[in-house]
Order: structure tokens, then sequence, then C-alpha cells
């Protein structure tokens, strides 16, 4: 009878330590890590591979090491200089210390988008429209670097931030065309100034050349009645310089007048 007992005894605990066993272990991906709690406390940190967790003393909570995207919704942000704006963003982030990161908040994913929020109206509220709309590059760096820093006592590590629609309303979107307008026009005021002055300095400089030789303007003068010939014109009117005319009478005169 004792030789059955025993036996029983260990055809039950055999199947039992087996599943024990088998329920004890787990297997973390390459980009997984496992928090490890025993009794309650902090243990250490598993894997990637195969892990032993003892049931009912131990408890794994995994973790994701991969980067994350997060879209931030839409915020209403009041710009330095006034303008109502509706802006959202994206953005990358990783835990780098999976202890932190469960032991330090409750749900860091929720956490890191909150305060992504928050950063995002503080920082582009210091800005003008503007600037907003020109130096993105430079915001999505400032946006950035103070997000990751507040994340940092939680474990992650923000790689990266884009702003992605700065929403305006209709008004607005018809002011900066107008203004757009205008600028254009004062461009094309200042170009065409600028080519009036170049012809103003080329023609005092033909000028000057023209006037060391008198014969040049005659010949300038022949060219251009050249130019007018060639159009469909019914009238031409010849400029005559008055010098020649001056000595065409002077040899039209009798001889006895000329003295």
């Amino acid at each position: 009878m004792i030789f059955d007992f025993n036996l029983g005894l260990g055809g039950v605990l055999l199947p039992l330590l087996l599943i024990l066993a088998f329920s004890s272990l787990r297997v973390l991906r390459e980009y997984q890590r496992g928090v490890v709690f025993q009794l309650g406390r902090f243990w250490r940190v598993k894997g990637p591979g195969l892990v032993l967790v003892i049931p009912g003393i131990q408890q794994m909570v995994r973790v994701d090491l991969r980067i994350v995207t997060m879209d931030v919704e839409p915020q209403d942000v009041i710009s330095r200089d006034n303008v109502s704006v509706k802006v959202n963003a994206v953005v990358f982030f990783r835990v780098v210390d999976p202890q932190k990161a469960i032991i330090q908040v409750e749900d860091y994913l929720t956490a890191t988008s909150q305060i992504a929020q928050t950063t995002l109206r503080v920082v582009l509220g210091k800005h003008e429209l503007d600037e907003m709309l020109a130096e993105r590059e430079r915001l999505n760096l400032d946006v950035q670097q103070i997000l990751d820093a507040q994340t940092d006592a939680w474990g992650i590590k923000v790689t990266n931030v884009e702003i992605k629609h700065i929403d305006l309303n209709e008004s607005m979107v018809r002011a900066i065309a107008r203004q757009a307008e205008a600028e254009r026009e004062r461009r094309a005021k200042v170009i065409h100034a600028e080519g009036e002055k170049q012809a103003a300095v080329a023609l005092l400089e033909a000028a000057q050349m023209l006037a060391q030789q008198p014969e040049a303007m005659q010949l300038r003068y022949l060219q251009t009645m050249t130019q007018v010939a060639g159009d469909r014109a019914s009238t031409i009117v010849f400029p005559l310089p008055m010098d020649l005319l001056g000595r065409l009478l002077e040899k039209t005169r009798p001889a006895d007048e000329r003295h």
C-alpha cells in the first residue's frame, strides 16, 4: 500500500511540476524587455530570449523598445502676435530604461502624449505667426529638446518632433494672401526702379561719348531714320541738327551778304 501511495503521489506531482515549469517560461523578442517584480518588489530587467518567471512569486511586465509614432491632437494656440491657429504634430520616441518607464509613471504612453500637447502649446505661443510658418525646423528642435528633458525621468528618449499642419481661419488666409501680393508688387516696383536707374546711367554714358564727337550724333540720327523708315508710318519727322542747318544757310547766302 505504501508503494502504491508513493507511486500515486509521484504520478500527480510530476505532471504538476511539468505544468509549473512550462508556465514559468516566457519568450521575449529582440525588441522586448521584461521588468520582473518579486513579491511586489522590483527584481531585475530580463530579456531578450527565454526567461523564467516563477508563478505566484514573480510577475513580469513586457516593455517594447521600438520607436513609437504618436500623433499629437490639434491644439489651439495663440501666437505672440495674438493670432489663433490650430497646430498638430507627430512625436517619435522610444523607451531606453524599462525600469523607469514602468515604475516612475503609470502609463508612459498617455503621459508622453499629454506632456507633448502642453509643450507644443507653450513653445509655439512664444513665437509670432511668421516664425511658425517660416522657421518650422527650429521650432521642431525646440519642442523636441524640451520634451526630451521632461520625459528623461521616465526612461523615455524623444528622438524627433515634426509639426505637420498649421491651420488658419479664412480671414487670416486672405490677409496673408494680400500681404504676399503687396510684397510681390513692392518687389516689382523695386526691380522696375532699378532698371530705370541702370538705363539712366547707360544713357548718360552714351551721351557723354557722343558729345565728344558731334559727327557721331549725326550718324546716330541717320541710324534712327533707317529704323523709322522700316516701319509702316505715313509721316516721318526728321530731327535736323541746328549746326548742320546753319552751315547750309551760310552756303546759300550771297557772297556779299556773307562778308
